[in-house]
């Protein structure tokens, strides 16, 4: 911080720099010291370890928009006492009684019953899907953005943050599947698709659509396939998509067929039915994807 200080007449530079122990600010080159004192931006009071350093902040929690107030709320104690520790006068408990009835009043007027219950229904999904912290802070701005234009009426709570979420994974490219988030919701997927569609067309999003390599991973490991095998999943992907194979097609289906495709040529005994069940794509779908993926680019594959 850069104040006006008295130098001497020999002094031509203004190089200050600050004691953070006495709080003074001083010129290095003169010694002159400024009648300002630095303000002290450390922990209120000293720790004894790294756990009593971090606790003992003289900030509070974050802001976050996960919260319905997010994380700035006022809270009167119940407590009938003062700060000395004295039983205030009946005039003054019902007074605050009062206060305290018109604080609360406040808090559910201006968030609502829907702010609470989208945003503990975020933290379940979350836990379970083990999304990142900004894929949240996304899904909690488009679900207040979704409020404020006031175009989830009729319909339900569940289903507009379970679109929000999704709507989030795509564009931070999250691989989470629409069948991922309705499980973890437990919630029918035909209706997230179809809250998902009009909450896109009104807020004007059009993610882009998921790459099939990014779930190769996700089906390998539940299938326990090897390594070389699992590579070879992805060089068929690769082919695919300069071959315009995988346009317009599920991308999870697109990796369960890659990998069933691998498996065989690598004669890894992994059947049908284990990848469908991994990747919840049926194998009436997986088949028909190999068979569209051997007859574009067959002959590149068994090269």
């Amino acid at each position: 911080m850069l104040v006006e200080l008295v130098h001497q007449k020999n002094c031509k530079k203004n190089n200050v720099i600050t004691d953070y122990h006495t709080g003074e600010i001083a010129c290095n080159n003169c010694g002159a010291v400024s009648s300002e004192r630095s303000i002290d931006v450390g922990p209120e009071t000293l720790g004894f370890g790294s756990d009593g350093y971090q606790n003992k902040s003289r900030v509070g929690g974050k802001t976050s928009l996960k919260m319905a107030d997010m994380g700035l709320s006022t809270i009167i104690e119940s407590k009938n006492k003062d700060a000395a520790g004295k039983i205030l006068s009946n005039e003054n408990q019902r007074m605050f009684y009062r206060l305290r009835m018109w604080d609360k009043n406040s808090r559910s007027a201006n968030y609502g019953k829907s702010l609470p219950k989208g945003f503990l229904l975020l933290d379940a999904i979350s836990a379970k899907l083990g999304l990142p912290e900004s894929v949240i802070e996304q899904t909690a701005h488009l679900f207040r953005k979704i409020l404020a234009k006031k175009i989830s009426s009729g319909r339900a709570i569940s289903d507009t943050l379970c679109a929000a979420t999704y709507i989030s994974c795509r564009l931070s490219n999250t691989p989470r599947t629409i069948q991922d988030i309705a499980d973890a919701a437990n919630i029918k997927k035909k209706n997230l698709q179809k809250v998902y569609r009009f909450i896109a067309r009104e807020l004007d999003i059009y993610p882009k659509i998921y790459d099939p390599t990014e779930f190769v991973a996700r089906i390998s490991n539940a299938v326990h396939i090897s390594e070389k095998t699992e590579r070879h999943a992805f060089r068929i992907l690769n082919l695919a998509s300069k071959r315009m194979v995988s346009i317009s097609k599920n991308p999870m289906a697109m990796a369960a067929a890659a990998i069933h495709l691998a498996s065989k040529l690598n004669n890894e005994k992994i059947s049908q039915l284990k990848i469908s069940d991994a990747s919840g794509i049926s194998a009436v779908t997986i088949r028909n994807r190999s068979n569209e993926i051997m007859n574009e680019i067959g002959d590149e594959i068994n090269a």
